[in-house]
């Protein structure tokens, strides 16, 4: 008896359920609501820039050996960016802002990244600027891609 009362409730929730509603939406019953929009918070952008596995002294002036400089950017930002980072290194002269070199690392979720700057004179003073910015698009802050810099001086001896 306990079974066929257990089936024939079933049966009647199964018909109430496929049965046509009166709803505004062509019988379905009522619209459902969209759900919220996701919001991703991205952290703060950490990152130092080595050069011979040493932090750049960013107030200093760095003596390099040849027309050629290798540096690592280690982003250290905990979390690291979802989608991961774009990293934009570009050199000019102090004396006239021209252009003597550039690299970028786009979409890169390694922690540490080689680049290279290249074209120094002897004798010229250049500012290197190294510019970090998350691929992952920070809704919840600031509706922004967040990005950060860091600049040093170097010059080829």
């Amino acid at each position: 008896m306990k079974k066929l009362t257990i089936v024939l409730l079933s049966f009647t929730f199964i018909v109430a359920a496929c049965s046509k509603g009166g709803g505004t939406n062509g019988g379905g019953g009522t619209t459902p609501t969209p759900p919220p929009v996701a919001t991703v918070e991205v952290g703060d952008i950490a990152f130092k820039v080595e050069i011979d596995t040493k932090e750049v002294d960013y107030a200093g002036i760095y003596g390099a050996l040849s027309g050629s400089q290798a540096i690592n950017v280690n982003v250290t930002s905990t979390p690291f960016a979802k989608d991961g980072v774009t990293i934009d290194l570009s050199v000019k002269k102090d004396s006239d802002n021209s252009v003597v070199s550039g690299s970028s690392v786009s979409s890169t979720t390694a922690g540490t990244n080689a680049l290279t700057i290249s074209n120094l004179t002897a004798g010229v003073l250049c500012t290197a600027t190294v510019t970090v910015t998350a691929k992952t698009l920070d809704t919840k802050t600031c509706n922004c891609y967040k990005t950060f810099s860091k600049t040093f001086k170097i010059a080829r001896k």
